[in-house]
């Protein structure tokens, strides 16, 4: 946070074409670009299959991550794409393996994490400055360690959608047709759940536990607003997904405001134009 703060104070004596040649503003605006395709991307089948409870579930599990790894010396976000995919995995078992409601189980494993993570930390004294850009997201404070590790979980996470997109459809359309048609559902889920607890937990860097579910949920919330067909869905969660990081991080930059909450309002505002809309045709109509 503190890191986030003293790049910012510079801006006022640097101009436009000047403000894009800054290493930490190069290497936020890469992360938030990858992070806008791949969250949006997964955050349509999230809405379609009513999952939005689960990215707040693992985003502040993965605090027992993030603690483990501070309290220990090792680094935050390995630790926290650890825990946060083994909680994906037992949300995926505990759900199809008891006869326990999902949001049921996913409050569970939230608390968990959530508690786990607190008492770690109480273990640690002093000021965690590292915790703090957790919680509230640090976008201009992404080093080059944590660049690269968003890149190439994102690649990754980007050939399994894109590979599988088809099937990944067809599953959250019709279960049981799919597993008709020879699909492999389970498989297929379970490395669903699997990318999705990763995502969420790299996008946790870049606006926090309170926020990351923002970036997962909003802008495939507002193309289902205006989308005509699954396609333009995925397209313009995307779309929007990208237009939000970079107006965010450019008038946060400029207004010296806090880049991850600026991000998540201009997703909010383009969710809101998105519903007038559609609701204004309505009103006109009555």
């Amino acid at each position: 946070m503190a890191r986030e703060q003293r790049c910012m104070t510079i801006a006022p004596t640097i101009s436009m074409p000047d403000f894009i040649l800054l290493p930490f503003m190069q290497r936020a605006l890469i992360a938030g670009v990858v992070l806008a395709f791949i969250l949006p991307f997964l955050g349509v089948f999230v809405t379609l299959r009513k999952m939005s409870f689960f990215s707040d579930g693992i985003a502040h599990a993965s605090l027992a991550g993030i603690a483990l790894g501070i309290i220990s010396g090792l680094n935050p976000m390995n630790m926290a794409l650890i825990v946060g995919v083994f909680f994906g995995i037992s949300v995926y078992v505990l759900e199809r393996k008891t006869n326990v409601a999902s949001d049921s189980v996913i409050g569970v494993i939230f608390t968990t994490g959530l508690a786990l993570g607190v008492i770690l930390l109480s273990f640690q004294q002093g000021y965690q400055p590292e915790l703090i850009s957790f919680l509230f997201g640090s976008i201009l404070a992404v080093g080059s360690s944590d660049l690269y590790l968003i890149v190439a979980f994102s690649f990754f996470i980007s050939l399994f959608l894109v590979r599988y997109l088809r099937d990944l459809t067809n599953i959250t359309i019709d279960r049981d047709n799919a597993w008709l048609q020879g699909i492999p559902v389970a498989a297929l889920e379970l490395i669903f759940y699997i990318v999705l607890s990763m995502a969420i937990v790299l996008g946790v860097k870049l606006l926090g536990i309170i926020l990351i579910s923002a970036l997962l949920i909003t802008p495939a919330a507002t193309a289902k607003l205006v989308s005509p067909s699954f396609k333009r869905f995925v397209a313009i969660s995307i779309i929007l997904g990208e237009i939000s990081v970079v107006s965010g991080l450019a008038l946060s930059y400029y207004f010296d405001l806090p880049s991850g909450a600026v991000i998540i309002l201009v997703n909010s505002l383009l969710f809101i134009f998105a519903l007038g809309i559609t609701l204004f045709p309505k009103k006109a109509a009555v």
